[in-house]
């Protein structure tokens, strides 16, 4: 419309043009008017050729804009399509509920292997052998008061995906009826697995009197924490802890440094026991030497009594004559040698 536009103003100033010159009344009309005619010719020439370079130079601009924004847009339906395949294939696999139950068991093994060592838990433990019934995991604790039995904490995961996704659907349609009717059935599901939980794992004393639900969803998770009373119901009705994974992850790190302290007082216990046997093998050593130094002092007394009887001896012996030394062989019925060898 541009172009137009500056067209019809060429023309109309080209013919104010030509009026002026035709009112001057020229000596040679008929001249004047051709040469007039000519200029108009020429202007006219003019601005057609710069007319249409500028919409030549505007059409090839508009035509670069027009090809990188379909090109901008062809990028974007094209991410637009893999994101919605995304969706549908992600839609695909927690739409089956054996997957959706796998995915929701794969991420709570991997946030006990990452806060526990494989000693301290176990995977598809089965509380009650009668049953059968196995739980996905079960932390392993020490038995009671040392005994060599094990106890266990049952962990299950359970991911009430319709209801949650019709809760969210009725949410943004804002339609307060049936948000709470989406509520309340999602309510009904997580009730109705708290009860199997309850039923199926708590075995006690093979396990302890309380279990863990984990929802695998921090999103899941905050929408039922947020129905009054439901956490307090849990655990009161089914003796059933729920558990988002922020949740989860602070009570393995607080079963983690419960470990760590059992395992110091076991070491400690240990080093107490040693220490009483290393006591008691004492106190029988202090015994020994002082039995020892008892016998020793016998030995010094009985040793020092012989040395006064001999030293006795002695001074009565000194008053008597000594014998020559074949008689006083004779006498004392030695043999031949034998007293130089005791004088020795």
């Amino acid at each position: 419309m541009s172009t137009e536009l500056l067209v019809g103003a060429a023309i109309v100033l080209q013919l104010v043009i030509l009026a002026v010159l035709l009112l001057r009344r020229p000596a040679d009309p008929a001249a004047q008017m051709d040469a007039a005619m000519q200029r108009v010719r020429e202007e006219l020439q003019q601005s057609r050729g710069e007319q249409q370079r500028t919409a030549g130079d505007l059409r090839s601009e508009m035509n670069a804009r027009l090809d990188s924004q379909i090109t901008a847009l062809q990028r974007g339906l094209g991410e637009m399509q893999a994101l919605t395949s995304g969706m549908d294939d992600l839609r695909k696999v927690l739409g089956n509920v054996k997957v959706r139950g796998i995915w929701g068991e794969y991420q709570l093994g991997g946030i006990l292997e990452q806060f526990l060592t494989s000693a301290q838990y176990v995977a598809n433990f089965v509380p009650d052998p009668a049953s059968r019934e196995s739980v996905e995991y079960a932390v392993r604790f020490p038995g009671r008061d040392g005994a060599a039995t094990p106890l266990y904490l049952p962990i299950d995961a359970k991911f009430p995906q319709e209801d949650f996704l019709r809760l969210v659907d009725a949410s943004e349609s804002g339609n307060a009826d049936d948000v709470r009717a989406a509520r309340e059935g999602l309510m009904r599901a997580v009730r109705k697995a708290a009860k199997d939980i309850s039923t199926k794992y708590l075995r006690p004393p093979t396990t302890t009197d309380f279990a863990v639900m984990f929802l695998p969803t921090e999103s899941l998770f905050a929408e039922v924490a947020r129905e009054p009373g439901l956490l307090e119901e849990m655990q009161r009705e089914y003796r059933v802890n729920l558990a988002g994974p922020t949740t989860l992850a602070a009570l393995l790190t607080s079963l983690r440094v419960g470990f760590h302290s059992l395992a110091i007082e076991q070491r400690a216990g240990e080093v107490r026991e040693l220490l009483g046997a290393v006591k008691a093998e004492f106190g029988k050593f202090n015994e020994t030497i002082a039995r020892a130094q008892k016998q020793l002092a016998t030995v010094g007394t009985t040793l020092d009594e012989t040395g006064r009887r001999t030293r006795a001896m002695e001074r009565k012996l000194r008053e008597v004559e000594a014998a020559p030394g074949p008689a006083a062989e004779r006498l004392l019925e030695l043999g031949p040698g034998l007293g130089d060898e005791t004088e020795t």
